[in-house]
């Protein structure tokens, strides 16, 4: 495939399966201010945890390619499952149209910095976690690592319908988090964007005794490091305006939207599956 120059003041393309994302998003924001975001949230398709690896594949690519079309110099894999699942699918069809980033390296290098972290829990979709991928990663790092992953598959849906940081939420977080595999570890990590949505009563559960690590900060951390190697950060002095597509409105989607990004956001709609 052809070589193509990228420029600076080209957006930073994201996608995820819905609002979980954003998270992702926030903290590219807030490291780099100047850079303007296009947003892709699959809310057709949500959750992709229990997808098969060949849709996940698909949806991908897919999204992939409206985000090209939309002219970004990179694309955030802003989801564990599809960074997990189609990763090297998206790098390779992409190829050096656009940089590609997932969200499962930069936190698999945060853990590499911690030598004292001996037992790492995992939580995560079903896709996510049937792939073994942290634990594949971490391991082949540092072979004396344990890491145990636990499937969550009610967070996902329970964060985009809005229910968090009440007893509901409260209650089934902690019913997961008492499984005998989550005991006696040294970190957690978060192993779905949409989780950070939840880490404080993460944080009340464990009682701040169990570091948790998300991917946010140490993607937006690492797309900066990138970007500044390869000269493609944007110096232009304009407020950039960001945008933000779905596959398909639902009113909570928009609402979890406002209220998360904490700013008034027009969504549209990008029917790139009809």
């Amino acid at each position: 495939m052809a070589s193509v120059k990228l420029d600076a003041s080209q957006p930073i393309g994201l996608f995820d399966s819905g609002i979980g994302g954003l998270t992702v998003a926030r903290a590219i924001r807030e490291r780099l201010p100047k850079e303007k975001l296009i947003y892709f949230g699959d809310t057709a398709h949500l959750p992709y945890g229990d997808k098969s690896p060949d849709s996940i594949k698909y949806y991908s690519i897919r999204i992939a390619q409206f985000l090209l079309d939309s002219n970004c110099k990179m694309i955030v894999i802003a989801c564990n499952t599809a960074s997990a699942l189609a990763y090297e699918t998206v790098r390779d069809f992409v190829g050096k149209r656009a940089l590609v980033v997932n969200v499962i390296d930069p936190v698999v290098t945060k853990i590499m910095a911690k030598p004292k972290l001996k037992r790492i829990g995992v939580i995560g979709t079903k896709g996510t976690i049937k792939s073994g991928i942290h634990a594949k990663k971490l391991v082949e790092a540092n072979k004396n690592l344990e890491v145990h992953g636990l499937a969550t598959p009610l967070l996902v849906p329970m964060i985009e319908e809005g229910f968090f940081n009440n007893k509901i939420s409260y209650a089934v977080i902690d019913s997961y988090l008492s499984r005998p595999k989550l005991k006696k570890i040294d970190a957690l990590i978060l192993g779905c964007t949409h989780y950070p949505l939840i880490k404080k009563e993460i944080e009340a559960i464990y009682k701040g005794k169990v570091p948790l690590i998300d991917s946010g900060d140490e993607v937006a951390e690492y797309v900066y490091h990138l970007l500044k190697k390869d000269k493609l950060l944007n110096t232009s002095t304009k407020k950039p305006i960001h945008r933000f597509y779905i596959s398909d409105y639902t009113e909570a989607f928009e609402k979890n939207t406002n209220f998360f990004f904490n700013e008034k956001i027009k969504l549209e709609e990008a029917r790139i599956w009809k």
